[in-house]
């Protein structure tokens, strides 16, 4: 049968017919082996983002100590305003006493803590901020376009079968 196809000359006309509805095929449904690949990838990116995070060189005791230094502010300051109300309901004369004693600090002095604390956290967070992985051109192109034209509901409905069914009930 093959040799008879071939002497006709019918068979790459069928291929191409064939490749041809299948690719208009792939605009009205989505192509699950594709949408599987792409997943895949994405996946795979995912978890070599994620191990290249380990694969920084280890560090000595003296970087893990200034580590451990660096996270304790912000627990101490919340820590520590938690025990002020703690240690104002357990001993009122003893808290009444220390609050007039910060009465006596000098204006100064409480703005030079204020921009200690300031400038420390600020620090922070413009080294987060200049750290912080911007997303190329292209990707965002991608997002501003999802987002202005959200995906049609037969789209993300065709896995699901009770939404599915939803959506059949209002057409109907």
């Amino acid at each position: 049968m093959g040799l008879i196809d071939r002497f006709i000359g019918v068979a790459p006309t069928v291929t191409a017919l064939g490749s041809a509805a299948s690719g208009v095929a792939e605009i009205f449904t989505q192509n699950a082996t594709r949408r599987m690949e792409l997943d895949e990838e994405a996946y795979a990116r995912a978890i070599g983002q994620l191990g290249q995070e380990f694969t920084g060189p280890r560090s000595g005791w003296f970087d893990h100590f200034v580590n451990g230094l660096n996270r304790l502010p912000r627990p101490l300051l919340a820590l520590g305003t938690m025990g002020l109300f703690i240690y104002a309901m357990v001993e009122p004369v003893g808290f009444g006493i220390r609050m007039q004693g910060l009465q006596m600090v000098p204006e100064p002095l409480w703005w030079l803590l204020g921009a200690i604390v300031g400038f420390y956290f600020g620090a922070r967070e413009a080294h987060y901020f200049r750290h912080r992985v911007w997303p190329s051109s292209a990707v965002a192109e991608q997002t501003v376009v999802a987002v202005q034209q959200p995906p049609r509901p037969d789209d993300s409905f065709e896995d699901n079968a009770a939404l599915r069914d939803w959506l059949q009930t209002l057409r109907d």
